[in-house]
């Protein structure tokens, strides 16, 4: 993993690490070997853009916060990101496709399974939900809640992480501004997300106002997907996140 030659480059550097201190080998999981060998080939092999907006969010947070006191949940913003791409991907069919094996086609999908990245001990998988557009914030929250529990636990069979049409990673839970998360081929574009922040913005009569913003990273596959479709993409879930209730 991760040593494969590529045609006209120099061969990876074989290190004696030992010979300037102490060392110690970690070898690496099984998973931790599969997913690399994946992002290895789909960094190489698809040419990333990466475009990078911000979402107002200051009215979702309010409605979140509300929803989960009166209901006594835990509702994240990753299954209102999902039911939101399922929207966006019924709006912007380009990206609800995928190159043949062959790469010399493009398969248009008339479903909508969507991957929420998940970091397990073992490392990262991806696992699907299917059918979003049909289904509440609600639904996913539970489904992605229970996936996410096995991913952890059990571990998922490779049926729960086929089929995706677009990938959700999240890292507001950590941090972080932007980012340039990978494309997961056979995908042709990934939703990176990162912390909420508070910014100072104009109000009326020249006041000072305070929104909470949402920064979003959507890498996509330059050889299906262009900036412009890439930016009103982006808009478009920047809006939904302006605009959604959750009873959507």
């Amino acid at each position: 993993m991760g040593t494969e030659l590529i045609e006209g480059l120099a061969p990876w550097p074989d290190v004696p690490f030992d010979a300037y201190g102490p060392t110690k080998a970690l070898r690496l999981t099984r998973i931790q070997q599969l997913v690399g060998s994946f992002l290895g080939r789909n960094w190489v092999a698809i040419p990333h853009v990466t475009h990078h907006d911000d979402a107002d969010i200051t009215r979702l947070e309010e409605a979140r916060a509300n929803y989960n006191a009166v209901n006594g949940t835990r509702l994240t913003l990753v299954p209102i990101l999902m039911r939101i791409l399922a929207d966006a991907l019924r709006e912007f069919p380009k990206f609800n496709a995928s190159f043949s094996a062959a790469g010399k086609e493009l398969v248009q999908k008339d479903y909508v399974h969507i991957g929420c990245a998940v970091d397990t001990p073992s490392g990262l998988l991806v696992p699907v939900v299917r059918d979003c557009d049909r289904k509440s914030v609600a639904a996913i929250a539970q489904e992605i809640s229970e996936l996410s529990e096995k991913a952890r636990t059990k571990g998922l069979s490779m049926e729960e992480m086929a089929g995706g049409c677009i990938t959700l990673t999240s890292l507001g839970h950590i941090g972080g501004t932007y980012f340039t998360p990978i494309v997961n081929a056979p995908e042709l574009a990934i939703l990176g997300v990162a912390r909420a922040r508070p910014v100072a913005a104009p109000g009326a009569g020249g006041d000072v106002v305070w929104k909470t913003v949402l920064p979003l990273s959507l890498s996509y596959d330059h050889r299906v997907i262009n900036g412009v479709d890439a930016a009103h993409f982006v808009r478009f879930v920047a809006q939904r996140l302006q605009d959604i209730t959750l009873e959507d």
